[in-house]
């Protein structure tokens, strides 16, 4: 492996990072990724090197070097990558009745937030189950699973 280009988690979140004049360096956008859960990290870096700069004038852009790092993993540890349309809907309306749930009863713990997500997940798997009786078969996938190899993968990143 090559340990001057390697990736790191932070949150479950794959960091890319390279050896820089014996430093290491990180990707800000992955690092926006993770701490901020932006739909596109890369406008969010955009737009918050444009605030910075009206505020103080500093540019961002002349402090940050940019080095040439490797594409982002469209990382396969995603289980929604390998879920059919059934079960990410199914997944998906449990989520949602979760959080319509959630917005209705405001809970303020985190056991009152579990009950939610159980209920809400209840919905979600009665639903299932009628779908599976209607169809006469089960609609889980048998390729739903990480792969071995991109369990290992991800086990060695996180020990670098």
């Amino acid at each position: 492996m090559n340990h001057d280009h390697t990736i790191v988690l932070f949150k479950e979140k794959s960091i890319r990072r390279t050896l820089h004049k014996k430093e290491w360096w990180f990707s800000i956008i992955d690092i926006i990724a993770a701490l901020t859960d932006s739909v596109n990290p890369r406008d969010y870096w955009f737009k918050m090197k444009l605030r910075i700069k009206n505020e103080d004038g500093t540019e961002l852009s002349t402090i940050c070097r940019q080095l040439k790092l490797p594409a982002p993993i469209r990382s396969k540890a995603n289980l929604r990558d390998n879920m059919t349309d059934l079960e990410l809907i199914f997944s998906m309306l449990g989520e949602k009745v979760t959080t319509e749930i959630s917005s209705q009863e405001k809970p303020s713990s985190f056991e009152d937030n579990k009950k939610v997500a159980q209920r809400g997940g209840k919905v979600a798997g009665n639903a299932r189950k009628d779908t599976e009786k209607e169809l006469g078969r089960s609609i889980i996938s048998k390729t739903n699973h990480l792969h071995l190899s991109s369990i290992k993968k991800l086990n060695e990143n996180k020990n670098l």
